[in-house]
């Protein structure tokens, strides 16, 4: 970062650590934290929630103490969390760090999240019940073709995008018509990114081999297993308010494991369907830092990887960062 936009410094910087799972993001920015003085943002869907320790790799109390780490056990797994919430959240938490002096670094596996925040969420209206029953009600009685094609004659663009068997975003797409008199199209147009001003760099964490990524998902789950990840689990299913369709349960290991418990898979099967879940996130995820062309690049499989990236942080700015290309 280096320069007047370092940490502690009154410019306004942020500091992204994205990769795939299992790339060792968390022990890196740990490092990095501890060094210069950032605090932590959790950019993960998972780790939002309570309760869910194990499968997510949260880190544990004592970390959390040594280090402050921000948007970590916020939710109840009931409870729903968007990309749009995530976002103001992330805003009021690094306003908060740049208002103390000290500058945020964003660490998670979450594309969704980063995407939100670099792109930009749109300004829309909070949900309303009236209007969505309404809605319900028109597709009850003639069908959910009809609420498209009422949608393709104010947002043609939005109905385009929407599949006519897509009921929650066709729903939504015509409330905020309903609510504001203009299309999503034209408000989603307007976004503004949260990093408007503020010096940002850009690292991914990733093994120059996929192999050495695989190896590494099945290890780590195998660990998770061993540390109890069934019986955290077993604990959510237990509760009785919750079921596989919550986003919550189904994060990679959680919705596995859901099955095994509901009797549809035996426990070895719930691990190598998790494990092969996990590994098609992880492709998932490179696809998407591939397309970040600011993006500096480090080889998570060298043996001081941490040091070199605090020295890569640590140099003035105008310096080249000493990293690998993906």
């Amino acid at each position: 970062m280096g320069g007047k936009s370092g940490p502690g410094s009154t410019q306004r910087s942020a500091v992204l650590l994205m990769g795939p799972t299992a790339s060792g993001k968390s022990a890196c920015a740990l490092h990095l934290a501890e060094r210069l003085g950032f605090e932590i943002v959790s950019v993960d869907s998972a780790q939002v929630y309570r309760g869910m320790n194990i499968g997510t790799a949260k880190p544990d109390a004592a970390t959390r103490a040594r280090v402050p780490h921000h948007l970590i056990d916020i939710r109840d797994p009931a409870e729903s969390y968007s990309a749009g919430e995530f976002t103001r959240d992330a805003l009021a938490a690094m306003q908060d760090i740049w208002r103390r002096g000290r500058q945020p670094l964003l660490v998670g596996g979450t594309m969704l999240y980063f995407h939100a925040l670099t792109a930009g969420i749109a300004k829309l209206p909070q949900a309303d019940e009236k209007v969505r029953a309404s809605i319900l009600r028109r597709a009850a009685n003639t069908g959910w073709s009809a609420v498209h094609a009422e949608l393709a004659e104010v947002d043609p663009v939005a109905a385009a995008r929407i599949h006519v068997n897509d009921p929650q975003r066709l729903q939504r797409a015509l409330e905020v018509y309903k609510l504001t008199g203009q299309t999503i199209t034209s408000l989603q147009g307007r976004r503004t990114s949260v990093f408007a001003g503020v010096d940002v760099r850009e690292f991914v964490l990733a093994p120059l081999e996929r192999r050495d990524l695989h190896t590494k998902i099945a290890v780590r789950f195998d660990a998770m297993l061993e540390a109890g990840l069934l019986e955290e689990v077993r604990s959510l299913y237990d509760r009785g308010d919750l079921t596989a369709e919550h986003p919550s349960m189904r994060a990679v290991g959680y919705r596995q494991l859901w099955r095994h418990l509901a009797g549809h898979d035996s426990l070895q099967e719930a691990r190598e369907r998790s494990i092969a879940a996990t590994r098609q996130l992880a492709k998932r995820q490179l696809t998407w830092l591939r397309r970040r062309a600011s993006a500096q690049w480090f080889d998570s499989m060298h043996p001081d990887i941490a040091q070199k990236m605090t020295n890569a942080l640590s140099k003035s700015a105008g310096t080249e960062f000493s990293g690998v290309t993906p």
